[in-house]
């Protein structure tokens, strides 16, 4: 029997089983022992090696299904990246070795290299629709129709040296001038350091004391650091100078400033460092779907004493929403992209309340007047910090037919933005409000109310049925039936003759006669009888209303049409 015919795959070797004999006179009986010793050591071959078929089917069938759960899942593991041998027989350990190039990877599969074994039939019949293997559903994540916002840049790469494309400037080797082998080379250094940092670290930490000197590996590093930061440079040469006013005038902000000897290389790796690992952290957040391309990534807002999430996309600047947190004046509205910025800004700011004329004032509350032709900075900045709370707003840089209604809480600091309603100069449909909000923290506090109740009182001065223009967002729909109700039910009360008009009711508290028919029929108090509608005056809502308003009180949530000191403005 040949004694390869069985080998082990774990390379164990053979024992030698024939010294425990004794050694005979007889060649035949010596001739039978050898004999039987080779037939042990080929059954014990052919155990092993049935067991290692075994182990590696049941590798192969764990590939298989930890590849389906990953496609399912839509979040296939790192270790399963690596593809089954595709030959006839299954693979025989979970760990192949991956693709040698791109063009062993489907581009049709979020996770390529988790495919099944191609078999060479299967492969042979790929002329045969019926028996080519069927593609797996793309991955939103992996949509190779974006790309990457920088000029020049094919989405390849990634800056972290980790992933095979990317999407954003945080992740663009081109953007912070290297190339896809330099980030790969610079992530296997990182990674060679990590674990050298670590392993040094354990074997420390088995000494470790509660008073713990440092140690002579931290002291030597220490050393190697002030060294290294002794070598840098002074300054730049004329040519770097010349060099680096030359990348900049070709790229402008398209690419990173070229930061080679501004400061030491060893301040210059933990820079990069950092930005490889805020990178990463960003694609995480892409890859469970936090973040998506082209949606908001800016998460929080730092405004005057309060920290605000925001709700909905703002079109800030690219360099600005890639930051997650801006940090905003809340008196001239400047955006900016940390908080030294914005403490050395607010030591300079001389704005203290909203540009434009004050026509309103009543205690501590203002409104202010803002024409978007005089005023575009700041109103732009107010756009843009609108629309990170509003859905349905729609944002247009020509905002000069547009007047802004700011409303403002004083106080020994300044006048600090509550919310605002915008309207159009000239409106052929006789909206009063183009756009209206609430800051968050000023909500359910009555202001929203105070707006509206604004806005209709300047279009009881201009004589005019007014509306909101629609579509409606969700709570500026609450808040205007709300509105509406109280508006009704406060003419209700009032009212002391016998036939209501709806005309009537629209002339006196401006409110369009749709919206008074709407919110009519949503109490109840609109009925057809007889060929008629007829308005119910539910004395029921009217006890429950008057209810409500000697509970609330006097409050200073009311609009008091004798502060305003206003005039239409000409042309409208």
């Amino acid at each position: 029997m040949d004694r390869t015919a069985g080998s082990s795959s774990d390379g164990t070797a053979d024992s030698d089983d024939s010294g425990d004999h004794e050694k005979t006179d007889s060649s035949h009986s010596e001739a039978s022992q050898r004999n039987n010793t080779r037939l042990t050591r080929a059954s014990l071959r052919l155990s092993q090696s049935s067991q290692g078929r075994n182990t590696q089917l049941i590798y192969w069938h764990l590939i298989q299904l930890v590849s389906v759960i990953s496609i399912l899942h839509l979040d296939a593991p790192p270790d399963v990246k690596q593809a089954a041998e595709r030959d006839e027989s299954p693979p025989r350990t979970p760990t192949g070795n991956a693709p040698s190039s791109e063009s062993d990877i489907d581009i049709s599969s979020p996770n390529a290299s988790h495919d099944e074994s191609v078999t060479k039939d299967q492969k042979d019949s790929g002329s045969d629709p019926s028996r080519r293997p069927k593609r797996r559903r793309f991955h939103e994540s992996y949509n190779f129709n974006m790309k990457c916002p920088t000029p020049g840049c094919n989405s390849l790469g990634h800056l972290t040296g980790k992933h095979e494309r990317h999407f954003s400037i945080s992740g663009c080797p081109l953007y912070h001038n290297l190339s896809v082998d330099e980030c790969k080379v610079k992530a296997i250094e990182r990674e060679k350091q990590e674990e050298e940092r670590s392993q040094g670290q354990n074997e420390e930490n088995r000494h470790a004391t509660r008073h713990q000197a440092p140690t002579q590996r931290q002291v030597r590093y220490k050393e190697k650091v002030v060294e290294m930061r002794k070598r840098r440079d002074s300054g730049l040469t004329k040519d770097q100078k010349e060099k680096y006013m030359e990348h900049r005038q070709t790229h402008g902000t398209t690419r990173e400033p070229l930061l080679e000897n501004i400061t030491s290389d060893y301040d210059l790796e933990l820079f990069r460092k950092a930005q490889a690992r805020a990178a990463e952290d960003l694609e995480k957040l892409r890859l469970q779907g936090q973040i998506t391309e082209g949606s908001n990534m800016i998460k929080t807002i730092l405004f005057g004493r309060y920290e605000l999430d925001t709700w909905y996309h703002s079109p800030y600047p690219e360099e600005y929403a890639r930051l997650g947190r801006l940090y905003i004046c809340e008196f001239c509205l400047k955006y900016m992209k940390s908080q030294t910025i914005l403490r050395r800004h607010m030591a300079k700011c001389v704005w203290k309340h909203p540009p434009g004329d004050e026509v309103y004032r009543k205690g501590a509350i203002s409104v202010f007047e803002v024409d978007g032709k005089k005023n575009k900075f700041w109103r732009c900045n107010l756009c843009l910090l609108a629309k990170l709370f509003l859905d349905h707003k729609t944002l247009y840089y020509d905002v000069e037919p547009f007047l802004f209604y700011v409303m403002t809480e004083a106080d020994n600091t300044g006048c600090h933005l509550v919310g605002y309603f915008s309207k159009e100069k000239n409106s052929f449909l006789n909206y009063n409000v183009s756009c209206i909000l609430t800051m968050p923290q000023y909500m359910r506090q009555g202001y929203g109310k105070m707006l509206i109740d604004f806005s209709y009182l300047l279009s009881k001065v201009e004589e005019r049925v007014g509306s909101p223009e629609r579509p409606l967002s969700d709570l500026g729909l609450i808040s205007y039936r709300s509105y509406w109700k109280e508006v009704l039910l406060r003419y209700m009360y009032n009212f002391k003759g016998k036939e209501i008009s709806i005309k009537e009711i629209s002339q006196e508290t401006a409110v369009n006669p749709v919206d008074i028919v709407s919110t009519l029929q949503s109490l109840q108090m609109l009925k057809y009888w007889k060929g008629k509608h007829l308005v119910l005056k539910r004395q029921d809502l009217i006890d429950e209303w008057k209810a409500k308003e000697t509970k609330r009180g006097n409050n200073n949530k009311t609009i008091d049409p004798s502060s305003l000191k206003w005039t239409p403005p000409k042309g409208t």
